[in-house]
């Protein structure tokens, strides 16, 4: 399957998503600081599962009908930095959607994630995405999981990798950096965590109109019995 995930910096490169969608034939789309009242119920041939409504900056997920059976989905609240505390940027940061792939009957979970920004420690991001994916396998135990966005943390992510480990997820980092507007903060902040899937490759896109660059994910799945408990 392939997966992007974009970034729009505030709706600001949503021009650009239906060639992204036809360009590389994807099959999910996972959006970042979108506006949900200005987001098409489809994208070429990826229809909107879910968006939430009331962030600023905005979480959305799209999907290949003719592939996929879009079973359940879910917006998700993780816990706030003072940042969201005081400009409420975002009252979700987590969106969910259980699958069913319609060939294979495999199942998935996919996540499209926007981790508190880099005011806020890594110590905090961490339990963003601990909490995220606690919440996306809660929705469907036992399927393959993939959770793509905007993590925030281009700094220390060897020892992220391994918090990952610990958990059971592999952490997928792009062949590219994925931010370089400013000298101080390029690094990888788009990137993908994933349980049960083999990622193939995470290739950083060219640049839009946004401050991010989008990132495209190509994964298998692997097999069921390679999903060990996740760790307390």
């Amino acid at each position: 399957m392939r997966a992007i995930s974009y970034n729009l910096r505030e709706h600001k490169a949503s021009d650009e998503l239906e060639d992204l969608v036809q360009r590389y034939a994807v099959d999910l789309l996972c959006l970042q600081e979108c506006d949900a009242s200005d987001l098409p119920a489809t994208v070429g041939d990826l229809q909107l599962a879910i968006a939430t409504r009331e962030n600023r900056l905005g979480l959305a997920l799209y999907y290949r009908e003719e592939r996929f059976t879009a079973i359940h989905t879910r917006a998700m609240m993780l816990k706030k930095s003072l940042h969201d505390r005081v400009l409420a940027p975002a009252h979700e940061r987590l969106i969910g959607l259980q699958l069913i792939e319609n060939q294979t009957n495999h199942g998935l979970v996919v996540g499209s994630f926007h981790a508190a920004p880099l005011t806020a420690s890594n110590s905090l991001r961490r339990k963003q995405i601990h909490a995220s994916h606690a919440e996306l396998l809660g929705m469907g135990t036992g399927v393959a999981t993939l959770m793509l966005g905007d993590f925030n943390y281009p700094f220390f992510t060897q020892r992220l990798t391994r918090h990952m480990k610990d958990s059971g997820y592999d952490l997928s980092l792009s062949d590219l950096r994925t931010y370089t507007r400013y000298r101080v903060f390029r690094g990888h902040f788009d990137f993908a965590t994933s349980r049960g899937l083999d990622i193939q490759s995470v290739e950083t896109l060219p640049r839009g109109a946004s401050d991010h660059l989008p990132i495209l994910v190509r994964a298998e799945y692997s097999p069921m019995n390679s999903l060990a408990p996740v760790a307390a």
